[in-house]
């Protein structure tokens, strides 16, 4: 994944939201959040409530919300982001539906502790004091799969496509269309889409951004493909592994630290690899802490039957600048474009959460100084597989009970 081009979110004012409203005939406002387990939440509003929802003034019971607390006090209040307001492209051109994503926060006007998308500001406001600041790009894989004849999700395709091939034997390829079509509506930059190795497999990529807005287009980019599959009558899964025998989907996270004045401080012309010496701490930090990252990017017992030999997945914690198993890749060019791509998390995992772990450890190897080891040189699976004894590689989890 390229790290180049412009923002696409636009800095909305409340005025200019409820004037957009009214010139474009919106008539319910969809206010959404992420619960501790990635789920999508929502509650819809009428226009008329939307001067309200802006005030930060619409509450709710937390206590109705799988992972959120239950005590006698249970009103939080949704406080929506500005910049997330979008309108939905499906939805009926007359009566519009518009969304926007919301933190949660208590009476107060804190932070509600269980909020993933607060914790992930928080951990940003922590790399901010070093004045440091991230940009991150994420590769979701996704399967489409037939549903029956009740409209149930299967786990049947009639395809057996591969790598990039085109239709008729890519049969997803016209609801892929529609998905790209569809996100750039919404505002995405989407670099490319394709199908991916397993039949019925496929991956859209779209354009890096600020931690917090790349962890956003996830979630609205599984909302959209979700809906637009259901469209073509179709199933899109994001499961780790949903068929045995067959590679899983990962959901691959690059990322890229700035300094204040915008310098990539992961890239050094004057090292072999043309990396820093802080690229290699942030990438020792993810290495240190891997096996407690591992329970949140990678957070079903489903996910660790992606996580084997055999089917282009990491199965060790290690890193590399040229092989293409290794857990972490280090990516540069002659630009100084310089980023490091995590291949271990799948898009089963609350996005919130995967991109604070791992910016947290990453920081706290800068800090630390830590040693992220050698490089993986042999690039075989059976090497990493094998994680033997004095070669310094150490396996990652392989189930849950053990992340």
């Amino acid at each position: 994944m390229e790290f180049s081009g412009v923002k696409t979110m636009g800095l909305y004012t409340k005025d200019e939201i409820l004037q957009m409203a009214a010139e474009e005939d919106v008539e319910f406002i969809r206010l959404q959040f992420s619960d501790m387990f990635g789920n999508l939440k929502n509650t819809a509003v009428t226009c008329s409530q939307l001067k309200k929802v802006l005030n930060n003034e619409f509450s709710f019971d937390g206590s109705a919300v799988n992972g959120f607390f239950r005590t006698e006090d249970t009103e939080l209040y949704l406080w929506p982001d500005l910049d997330s307001f979008v309108i939905l492209p499906w939805r009926p051109q007359q009566g519009k539906v518009a969304r926007m994503l919301c933190d949660v926060r208590t009476a107060s006007g804190e932070p509600f502790i269980y909020c993933s998308r607060s914790i992930l500001k928080r951990v940003l406001k922590d790399l901010e004091s070093e004045d440091l600041h991230i940009k991150v790009g994420a590769e979701c894989e996704f399967f489409l799969f037939q549903t029956d004849e009740d409209g149930n999700p299967t786990t049947r395709t009639a395809e057996r496509a591969g790598y990039f091939d085109i239709g008729p034997i890519d049969q997803g390829e016209n609801a892929r269309r529609d998905m790209v079509l569809t996100l750039e509506q919404m505002g995405f930059v989407v670099e490319s889409s394709y199908h991916e190795k397993a039949p019925g497999q496929h991956e859209i990529d779209f354009h890096w951004d600020e931690a917090l807005h790349s962890a956003d287009s996830v979630m609205t980019f599984k909302f959209a493909v979700r809906t637009i599959a259901r469209r073509h009558g179709l199933h899109a899964t994001f499961m780790p592994k949903p068929k045995t025998g067959e590679p899983g989907s990962g959901m691959h996270l690059n990322f890229a630290v700035f300094d204040g004045q915008g310098n990539n401080i992961f890239h050094d012309p004057e090292d072999p690899l043309k990396f820093s010496r802080k690229a290699f701490c942030f990438a020792g930090g993810i290495l240190a802490h891997a096996d407690a990252i591992s329970a949140i990017t990678n957070p079903l017992v489903n996910s660790y039957k992606r996580l084997v030999p055999g089917y282009d997945a990491p199965v060790c914690k290690s890193w590399s600048a040229s092989g293409s198993n290794a857990m972490m890749r280090l990516h540069t060019d002659h630009t100084g474009n310089a980023q490091i791509e995590l291949r271990s998390p799948d898009s089963a995992s609350n996005p919130y959460l995967a991109l604070a772990v791992c910016i947290a450890a990453g920081l706290d190897g800068i800090r630390k100084s830590t040693d992220p080891g050698k490089e993986l040189q042999d690039d075989s699976e059976a090497i990493c597989g094998a994680a033997s004894e004095g070669s310094g590689i150490a396996q990652l989890p392989t189930t849950l009970g053990e992340a």
